[in-house]
């Protein structure tokens, strides 16, 4: 559990799934911040700033999620409510929530009514992003409007000099002013902030994991990504006692396990190497739904571990912050997205029993480059593009087949290898290819055919809670296409998703 710090920025977690994203912003422009449920308002220790986030609930729901007004404002410090929690403070405030004539969900504009600290510098209209049901009404006689959309509606009101709540989420990228908002919150509003670095976060990370490990031994999975490698690495420069671990589980991609195994010989931690494809294939057989194949393989990995060294007393993960937000871990409050392999049933028990660590639990994949940096790990293996825990489970829809598997890692390594020749890689935050549950009618060799397709996805993001698909050139594209369709076997059609998330997810499942 987070222990509060003076001159942190409290945020108040409402179950939005950009409550951590607000952590990430505030840490991002340089101020110490962490992420609290409302009920521990009370044990929050001096801090500097304080933010209620959004939520799913409505204000009208009879076990609505509720703010001790009082103790608010007994800190006297600058208060911002986002979208749920702007309509928290306007109840608190005297005003009234109705539902709205139709759901916001999207970008809208935002047009400034009145000049204030929150507002300084900002454009007099800007594109932000809203999802939210409810709207503020009735609001009192010392509610200030500060700014509406473009039916003249409020979406930003100030109750007093440190008092603010807007409707929108400044968190996210689509708001295109959002993060000189939240600069303007916490550097025009007198706020005293605690400062926030990477390199002072990293010592007080390996304080922690020496406190919380003790003499206990710990395995730490590696999977070769960017995550359980500075896991790995963290874990070592921190001087406890290790066994790095990995695991194949027949899901991974083409000559996935020599590379992994060539990556951990250069940061110089020595990784045992299991083959359990086997095993986790059997298991997987005839199952299409997909949070049962999470479930599946999540439980096994855990299994697989415990088989290899059940007198281990700690299991540690380099679990990060958009999977214990979307697995809806964070909170009863939050909405569960979808069960992320290392927040199955099993691993939530081990938790509840103190056998889990996991250091990195409170960052995204920029913070954790940024970590890694630190600790001497090679650009390459910072720059490797995710890869999920489930591995091609979730690229390939429907049942795991071994033909299946075949055919995605010849797709997918000839796409990854285009965007390097074509020097798009980095440019990428995460690419892949998935086989579609479909066939498809065709002519190869002046015949029918009547063969499968792929679909290539490449996506920007910055925190995995938003993405957006990459523009790429035609003739990167066609180059993956042509070379897919002239030598994997079994497919006839190629296709490029450019679907944004949300609504859609970066996995298909």
């Amino acid at each position: 559990m987070i222990q509060p710090t003076p001159g942190e920025v409290a945020v108040l977690d409402y179950g939005s799934q950009y409550s951590q994203l607000i952590v990430r912003r505030v840490r991002e422009l340089g101020f110490m911040a962490h992420l609290y449920p409302p009920e521990r308002l009370g044990e929050l220790q001096s801090p500097g700033a304080i933010i209620l986030s959004g939520g799913p609930r409505s204000t009208s729901d009879l076990d609505a999620p509720d703010v001790d007004y009082p103790k608010l404002m007994a800190f006297n410090v600058p208060v911002l409510g986002v979208c749920y929690g702007m309509q928290l403070l306007n109840i608190k405030h005297g005003g009234t929530v109705k539902p709205g004539v139709t759901r916001e969900y999207g970008p809208a504009k935002l047009v400034v009514a009145a000049e204030c600290a929150l507002f300084k510098g900002i454009s007099h209209e800007s594109q932000v992003w809203m999802s939210h049901s409810d709207t503020c009404a009735n609001l009192s006689a010392d509610t200030r409007v500060i700014a509406t959309n473009e039916d003249a509606v409020p979406v930003a009101l100030q109750w007093s000099d440190r008092c603010f709540g807007i409707q929108f989420h400044p968190e996210v990228t689509h708001s295109h002013e959002g993060t000189s908002i939240l600069r303007n919150f916490l550097t025009q509003t007198g706020a005293q902030l605690a400062k926030f670095d990477i390199v002072a976060f990293k010592d007080q990370m390996i304080s922690r994991i020496q406190a919380e490990v003790g003499g206990r031994e710990v395995i730490c999975g590696v999977s070769g990504g960017v995550d359980s490698t500075v896991l790995a690495v963290l874990l070592q420069r921190a001087g406890v006692k290790v066994r790095a671990i990995y695991i194949n589980n027949g899901l991974m991609r083409l000559n996935e396990t020599a590379e992994v195994k060539a990556q951990f010989e250069e940061v110089g931690v020595p990784i045992e190497i299991i083959d359990a494809s086997e095993r986790f294939l059997t298991a997987l057989k005839g199952v299409t739904d997909p949070e049962q194949k999470r479930r599946i393989i999540g439980t096994m990995f855990v299994d697989v571990f415990w088989g290899v060294a059940d007198n281990v007393e700690l299991l540690a993960q380099g679990t990060l912050y958009p999977d214990v937000i979307e697995s809806a871990t964070s909170g009863s409050i939050a909405s569960k997205i979808k069960t992320h392999h290392n927040r199955v049933d099993r691993i939530m028990e081990l938790k509840a029993e103190g056998k889990v660590l996991e250091p990195l639990a409170e960052l995204f994949k920029d913070e954790v480059r940024a970590l890694g940096a630190t600790l001497g790990i090679p650009h390459y293996a910072l720059w490797r593009h995710p890869f999920p825990g489930p591995g091609l489970a979730v690229r390939v829809p429907g049942e795991i087949t071994e033909e299946k598997l075949a055919i995605t890692r010849h797709a997918d390594d000839i796409w990854i290898k285009e965007l390097r020749r074509s020097g798009q890689y980095e440019r990428v935050w995460q690419a892949y290819a998935a086989l579609l549950p479909v066939k498809t009618v065709g002519v190869k060799g002046d015949e029918r055919s009547y063969e499968a397709a792929i679909s290539l996805r490449a996506v920007v993001s910055e925190d995995a809670m938003t993405a957006d698909w990459v523009e790429l050139p035609y003739e990167v594209l066609r180059a993956a296409s042509n070379k897919i369709l002239n030598s994997v076997k079994g497919i006839n059609r190629v296709l490029y998703d450019i679907s944004t998330k949300p609504p859609a997810s970066i996995e298909w499942e």
